[in-house]
């Protein structure tokens, strides 16, 4: 019997301020994947070895340049690495999967997390695994180790998490791809057996308020800028002062995002940080001069600007004269010669979703 069904999972902004590797939050710019499958009419998937016929949106981005094999394709080999957890080597005869993906590559907006919790969906779809969003979390973060971004993009909104500790045996690699080293070397190694099933609650989250009034600016640099390349500059050990710096903010920030009104004075100076961005300001031209001239006294409605994840977007939050603050960070970023779009955004509440749809002959 044919099936089809939608996947859509949000863009994510990881860090915020002073929550390195602990906060993150889902917007709604939507990774989507058409998924038909259909024994009856399989001739088209025939040259794929596992099925799957995929393809992509001419306006998606990366068009061109992502691999269409669904055993390098970070989606559809995360879809089979949850496969063959659970017994299945492949997809269904008469797979075919048409992407769209509007969330820029390497720009600090969650573009793998995006990708690994899609095809922990997809597997758990075509599967007819069952599994509830917390398993399949699971599975994500034996693939990418930053809750922040999965988290978020998983079960939306606002969020704080943390991973806990894993014996050797449990954090085992073999035949779990890396979303950070993928295509090549792919971090995981294909025995043809089948892999063992992840630990269980490996990550662990709560889910905070967030005002509806408070809007995310996200100003996208057209240059790329790997996870890997922004985690080494930072330094392997920070000073207490420091660390206690970043403490102290993130409990207030947490709380301040939830209140109405929003309160400037208050998120602004709580989203300071020291534990990344002053390491990360060489790799983006004009980060500095934006963190230090782009303030609630400078700009009507800003409440706080940060860099969005491992960069070189950068989020600020504001509930008014958006395009002008917007014009001001592309301004910058002109004089240091680096050209930027940008997105106004909404949280996305409910995070990565699946959708049924009718079967058309």
């Amino acid at each position: 019997m044919a099936r089809s069904f939608v996947i859509k999972v949000p863009a994510s902004s990881a860090n915020i301020g002073p929550g390195y590797d602990v906060l993150g939050v889902g917007l709604a710019l939507f990774l989507e994947l058409q998924v038909r499958i259909d024994s009856l009419h399989a001739s088209e998937t025939n040259n794929d070895a596992n099925n799957c016929k995929l393809t992509y949106s001419e306006t998606s981005e990366g068009y061109g340049s992502v691999p269409l094999k669904s055993d390098s394709n970070l989606i559809t080999r995360t879809a089979l690495y949850v496969l063959r957890c659970n017994n299945i080597r492949k997809f269904p005869l008469g797979t075919k999967i048409h992407i769209h993906n509007p969330i820029p590559l390497g720009r600090g907006l969650g573009s793998s997390g995006a990708a690994v919790v899609a095809g922990v969906l997809l597997g758990n779809e075509v599967g007819q695994l069952g599994f509830s969003k917390q398993r399949m979390l699971d599975f994500c973060l034996m693939i990418e180790r930053h809750p922040d971004n999965i988290t978020a993009a998983m079960m939306g909104s606002f969020c704080g998490s943390f991973l806990r500790e894993l014996t050797p045996q449990e954090v085992e690699r073999r035949e779990i791809p890396l979303a950070e080293v993928l295509p090549e070397p792919s971090g995981g190694e294909d025995t043809g057996l089948v892999p063992p099933l992840p630990p269980t609650d490996i990550g662990r989250h709560v889910k905070y308020n967030w005002n509806p009034k408070i809007k995310c600016i996200a100003i996208i640099p057209q240059f790329e800028l790997s996870t890997a390349d922004s985690r080494s500059v930072l330094p392997k050990a920070y000073t207490t002062q420091d660390v206690v710096f970043n403490l102290q903010r993130l409990a207030v920030l947490t709380m301040a995002l939830t209140q109405d009104p929003p309160n400037a004075d208050l998120i602004y100076p709580a989203m300071q940080d020291r534990v990344h961005q002053p390491y990360r300001k060489i790799l983006i031209p004009g980060l500095n001069e934006i963190l230090q001239s782009v303030t609630p006294t400078t700009q009507r409605g800003l409440l706080g600007i940060c860099l969005s994840g491992a960069g070189p977007t950068i989020l600020a939050l504001a509930t008014e004269n958006f395009d002008d603050i917007a014009h001001e960070i592309i301004n910058t970023f002109s004089k240091n010669n680096v050209n930027c779009d940008w997105k106004l955004l909404d949280i996305a509440q409910d995070g990565a979703i699946v959708e049924q749809l009718p079967i058309s002959e």
